[in-house]
C-alpha cells in the first residue's frame, strides 16, 4: 500500500461506505416491518379509546405531559400512568377530578379541566390503551 491517499482510494471508500450503509438501512427496515405486526394492538382501539384520544388532543395534554416519550417534559410521562395507578381507571378519573380549580400555590400543577364523566372515562380508556402498547421497555422507570 502506498503512503499517499489518492482520489481513487477516497472515492472507493465513499462508494463502499455508501453501499454498506444503504444495505444496512434496507436490512433494518425489513426487520422493522417484519416485527411491527407482531406488536400491533389495533384490535384494542375501541370507539371509547378514540374518543379519549380526541379529549387528549382537545385539552392539549401533550403540551405538558409526554406520552411514550413524545411531548413536553413539564409534567410526568403518561405512557405508564395506568400501571402506576394500580391498573385502575377509577384512580385516574379520581386524580383528574381532584385537581383544585386555582392550582396549588407555589408549584406547577395540573389545572382542573371540568371534563364530563363520559370524557373522563374515555380519557382513562385511552391512557389504559397507551399503557398496554408494547414499547420495548419505555419508559425506563416506573415514574416515567
Amino acid at each position: 500500500m502506498s503512503g499517499t491517499f489518492t482520489k481513487s482510494m477516497a472515492r472507493n471508500i465513499f462508494y463502499g461506505g455508501t453501499v454498506f450503509f444503504f444495505l444496512l438501512f434496507l436490512v433494518l427496515t425489513f426487520d422493522t416491518t417484519r416485527a411491527l405486526p407482531e406488536r400491533d394492538n389495533r384490535e384494542a382501539i375501541t370507539p371509547e379509546v378514540a374518543r379519549g384520544k380526541l379529549v387528549w388532543e382537545e385539552n392539549d395534554c401533550v403540551g405538558c405531559h409526554t406520552l411514550l416519550g413524545e411531548g413536553a417534559y413539564f409534567a410526568p410521562e403518561l405512557g405508564n400512568v395506568y400501571t402506576r395507578f394500580g391498573n385502575s381507571k377509577e384512580a385516574i378519573i379520581g386524580f383528574i377530578k381532584s385537581r383544585p380549580v386555582e392550582g396549588i400555590p407555589g408549584r406547577r400543577s395540573m389545572p382542573q379541566f371540568n371534563l364530563s364523566d363520559e370524557d373522563l372515562n374515555a380519557l382513562a380508556e385511552f391512557l389504559k390503551y397507551a399503557s398496554e402498547i408494547d414499547t420495548a421497555g419505555w419508559p425506563p422507570n416506573v415514574q416515567g
